[in-house]
């Protein structure tokens, strides 16, 4: 498979996320890497967390692991906010200025850009890798691309756990 050209700070993410799908011990702590990584080397990327599907109510969005200010949007209806469009549409969603953007459920006024992406598996929305930036239109094509591989790699976690079980 050819890869996107990334950045040396993408691809040593991305390295430390595939060690840590292959030795963590719980999908917490594999997300709780994946978002201190990109807090240390990705000084753009201002707020970083995972929203996962609420087993027990699959139209709910659970927050998890998360490096940034705190949030006052721990549970979200998949209906609502640029997080729920991600999970609606099954796909990416970049909103370059969340201030335009009706959807934006706010949580920080510093905040200025957001990328969503959600995270499959086996080919069903579980979650996904949400991202904020206190710069305008902060997130380029490579970002996404970089955002959408580090879902996959998530995603491929917990189906293999789930194998597992």
């Amino acid at each position: 498979m050819d890869r996107p050209a990334y950045s040396e700070r993408f691809t040593s993410i991305l390295d430390l996320a595939r060690q840590l799908a292959s030795a963590s011990s719980s999908l917490e702590a594999l997300q709780g890497g994946v978002v201190k990584a990109i807090s240390e080397r990705l000084p753009h990327y201002n707020w970083a967390g995972f929203y996962m599907l609420d087993p027990a109510d699959p139209k709910m969005l659970v927050l998890g692991p998360f490096v940034g200010e705190p949030t006052p949007h721990v549970r979200i209806p998949v209906h609502q906010g640029i997080c729920g469009a991600a999970v609606a549409s099954a796909s990416t969603v970049v909103v370059d200025d969340v201030h335009a953007d009706p959807r934006y459920l706010s949580c920080s006024i510093k905040t200025r850009s957001e990328i969503v992406v959600p995270i499959f598996v086996r080919n069903k929305v579980a979650g996904e890798l949400d991202i904020d930036s206190h710069i305008p239109a902060a997130f380029a094509d490579s970002d996404r691309a970089f955002l959408e591989e580090l879902a996959q790699i998530v995603g491929d976690y917990i189906a293999h756990s789930r194998d597992s079980d």
